[in-house]
């Protein structure tokens, strides 16, 4: 099953249900994959998906430090929940030792040595860890190793 049927089937439990916070949620995914599909004129696939997905955690993550630095803890907490439904369509996050591991071995193909190659290791992890790690996060650790 495609990840756009299987967000379609969870609506429809959600509807059945009567969650309508998750539902709404939903409902927001929804309305982002179809924005892009039809301002690209493109019918999105999984990987398509993902990236929307990806986007729309972005955009909460960033939600929530602001409301958490407003004193707005009760949108924050409406955020959490939907950071929740969103994170459970993303593929099996990998681990801190697999992103160094990956890392390490890109570093070691390109033989980047310094901060000014830093482009070209991030341009070189982007497609093997897509959907799966926190660019932000994976950034830091390149930043890290090439000093």
């Amino acid at each position: 099953m495609s990840l756009k049927n299987q967000i379609t089937e969870d609506m429809k439990n959600a509807m059945r249900a009567k969650d309508t916070a998750k539902l709404g949620a939903i409902r927001l995914l929804q309305a982002a994959i179809k924005q892009r599909e039809v301002d690209e004129r493109i019918e999105l696939d999984d990987a398509g998906v993902v990236g929307v997905i990806e986007k729309m955690l972005k955009q909460r993550r960033d939600s929530i430090a602001a409301y958490e630095g407003a004193g707005r803890n009760d949108l924050a907490e409406v955020e959490k929940f939907e950071v929740g439904v969103l994170q459970a369509y993303m593929p099996q996050q990998l681990s801190d030792a697999e992103i160094a591991a990956i890392v390490e071995k890109v570093i070691a193909e390109t033989g980047a040595s310094g901060a000014k190659d830093m482009g070209k290791v991030v341009g070189a992890v982007k497609p093997l860890v897509a959907g799966r790690a926190d660019m932000g996060k994976v950034s830091g650790l390149i930043k890290a190793k090439l000093g």
